[in-house]
Order: C-alpha cells, then sequence, then structure tokens
C-alpha cells in the first residue's frame, strides 16, 4: 500500500481552544503540546470548573497557567486554580503588580471572584516560556496595562494578545496607567513584525490576523499610522 503515509495527516505541535469565561466573556485559551499532552490555561479569570473540564475531556495535563495582564477578567481566577491544580502563574511583567494587588477590590466591584496572587514568575521582554515541548516567545507590549505581555507561538503563526489589539480595534486605554502612544507603538513594533499571516486570539470577540488589521483597523492600519 504504497503512499498511505502520505495521506495521514500530521498532528501539528501546538492545539489551541478558546473559552469565553466571565460576564466579560473575556476569551480564555487553552493551549497544550500536541507530543506530551501538556498545557496551560492563558488568563484563566474565571468559570473554573469549566475550564477544569474542558480539560480533563481533550486529556490535556495542566502544567502551569500564562497571564497577558492584571485586569480582572483576565487573571481575577489564576491565583484560585493555580492553587487547586498545584501548577505555577508566570506572568504578566511586573509593571502589572498594581492592578493585581487590587484584585479583590475590583472583584467585588464587577462582580467577578478575584484573588490576589504572586506569580511564580514576572516576565520580562524576549523571555521565552515552556508548554509541554512547545517554545513561546513574550512579548511585552505596554499601553492597556503597563505590564501586558503577549505570547507567540512562531511555528504555528499564533499569538495570544490580551487586550491589546482585536479585530477592528486595539485596547482601551483610559484606565489607570493606560497609555495610548505606548500601546500604539507596541502594536506596530513588537506585533507587526510577527507577519501578517500570524493570527492572533484578542482577549474578547474573534481572532484575526495582522495582515487584516494592517489593512482594516481603523486604528493601526499601515494608511492610518503611516507605514
Amino acid at each position: 500500500m504504497g503512499g498511505m503515509s502520505d495521506d495521514i495527516a500530521t498532528e501539528p505541535p501546538m492545539r489551541l481552544g478558546i473559552l469565553p469565561v466571565t460576564m466579560m466573556q473575556q476569551n480564555c485559551s487553552l493551549l497544550w503540546c500536541t507530543e506530551t499532552m501538556r498545557g496551560a490555561f492563558v488568563d484563566a479569570g474565571g468559570d473554573l470548573d469549566r475550564l477544569k473540564a474542558a480539560a480533563k475531556k481533550l486529556g490535556v495535563t495542566i502544567e502551569k497557567l500564562l497571564v497577558t495582564h492584571g485586569h480582572i477578567d483576565h487573571c481575577g481566577g489564576t491565583g484560585i486554580l493555580a492553587r487547586e491544580l498545584g501548577v505555577p502563574i508566570e506572568g504578566p511583567h511586573e509593571a502589572d503588580r498594581f492592578w493585581i494587588a487590587r484584585l479583590e477590590d475590583d472583584g467585588r466591584n464587577y462582580g467577578i471572584e478575584g484573588q490576589v496572587f504572586e506569580p511564580d514568575r514576572w516576565l520580562v521582554d524576549g523571555d521565552t516560556v515552556t508548554v509541554g515541548n512547545l517554545v513561546l516567545d513574550v512579548y511585552h507590549c505596554p499601553g492597556h496595562t503597563p505590564g501586558h505581555v503577549v505570547f507567540h507561538h512562531a511555528p504555528s503563526k499564533l499569538a495570544t494578545v490580551g487586550d491589546v489589539l482585536f479585530k477592528g480595534s486595539i485596547g482601551r486605554t483610559d484606565f489607570p496607567q493606560g497609555n495610548h502612544a505606548d500601546l500604539i507603538e507596541a502594536i506596530t513594533t513588537k506585533l507587526w513584525p510577527l507577519g501578517g499571516e500570524t493570527m492572533f486570539v484578542p482577549g474578547h470577540g474573534e481572532m484575526s490576523s495582522f495582515a487584516h488589521e494592517r489593512a482594516t483597523n481603523p486604528y493601526v492600519a499601515d494608511s492610518v499610522v503611516g507605514r
């Protein structure tokens, strides 16, 4: 039966599922290494029973929790889940310590359970994080919050960008310590060089590609920012 192996689809090194959580429908990502079936949640903001059930159904062993930034809908439940699973937390950048310190107060204000936590590892621009055999690059992209980070898996041409960039929009900068100029600079100098074919998971809403946003996004399209 010559040629049979050519018909068998090769499993990609990384798979990713999107699980909207909390009343804010924040996109928690479950990403995992298909070789080891070890995975991580990115931005486990809430609805923790549903997150644990999803990992169990897929046969994924959660080995760590990753955080893009310190807002309540993105990490209110992260400390709780880390203790339940006995796994470490990596991210965000330490400049978001201000936001993480107020998770319990913000949780009461927004009706989302939030607990303050200390990450096992604060991240900086140029770091890498591992998930199973996967290696993800870390980019510090301030503006929405001062310590926001983005995770990029180059072989998959996929980025998890939190609230830096959305399909057709960008992150708000009117929160404390937000900075619009910093956000535009982060998008154009950190994200665009990753390649137009790169797909991204935003913190809310649908996925898109960097090429699509460079062509159509009213805030950061090349025609708007003069690139």
